[in-house]
């Protein structure tokens, strides 16, 4: 039960900050699911995999419920959806891939500077400047097959790539946002396929696991977040998150370096 609870506090909390940010939420389920599993004594070697592909199945749910809420108030942009889908289906498959090779440190190593590169860009209000117009299906599949296997490895929905990359091609940052979970929807439904298949038959996971995906986790975390992550969509239209977002980057760097301690421990 105290497990059950922790996936529902957890999952509240990711969800509300996936509707208001666009980033899926997976900057802050992979740190405390890698704690959480370690509390659980799962096998060490297969701990970091089982984080990532649970919060990429999470995602599935609070991108839909995030994706949603944005349509409704007009801030989904179909067009770069339907022309960066391609190039992310075949990233996630990629970075999936890549993330079953690679060691346990390496992988939360790669994932704390990421994170670190995120909270710097909030914290110091890093924005491009809308300097282009958005490229054509060469361009737009490039761009998708990067945030899908860099989405993929670090388990996110790919809202810290796509939103910086939109607003640098004179796209609104409401309009970004709201497309970004539209885009994370795409790479959680490749990503989680991805985790499922990689973590096929791989002996010594524990049980009620699919691959690398542990259901229990995933079923009271999705519970929450769809509920809360429309709550955060909505917020993006009603109030301003300058505030929010400055205590969200402290959040995750937080929570990215006790990740990265622990691991190296």
């Amino acid at each position: 039960m105290e497990w059950d609870l922790s996936y529902l506090l957890l999952g509240t909390v990711a969800g509300f900050m996936a509707g208001i940010f666009g980033v899926g939420g997976g900057l802050i389920l992979v740190p405390v699911l890698l704690f959480l599993f370690t509390m659980q004594h799962f096998p060490a070697d297969q701990v970091m995999l089982l984080a990532l592909g649970t919060s990429m199945a999470v995602i599935l749910f609070t991108s839909l419920s995030s994706l949603r809420a944005h349509h409704l108030h007009g801030a989904v942009n179909w067009h770069v959806v339907r022309n960066i889908t391609p190039g992310i289906l075949l990233g996630t498959v990629l970075g999936a891939s890549l993330a079953a090779y690679i060691p346990t440190r390496g992988l939360a190593i790669f994932f704390t500077l990421f994170v670190y590169s995120v909270a710097a860009q909030i914290l110091f209000d890093i924005r491009p400047h809308g300097a282009r117009q958005l490229p054509g299906a060469v361009g737009m599949t490039t761009a998708g097959l990067l945030t899908g296997c860099l989405g993929s490895l670090v388990s996110i929905g790919g809202g810290a790539i796509i939103v910086p990359f939109l607003v640098w091609c004179n796209v609104s940052i409401r309009n970004a946002i709201g497309t970004s979970a539209a885009v994370g929807f795409s790479v959680a439904v490749g990503g989680t396929i991805s985790y499922v298949f990689t973590g096929f038959n791989i002996p010594a996971l524990p049980a009620h696991s699919l691959g690398f995906i542990y259901l229990p986790a995933l079923s009271w975390i999705a519970l929450a977040s769809v509920i809360t992550a429309p709550l955060g969509a909505k917020a993006t239209h009603h109030m301003k998150v300058s505030r929010l977002r400055k205590l969200f980057a402290l959040l995750l760097l937080v929570l990215a370096t006790k990740m990265l301690l622990k691991v190296i421990a």
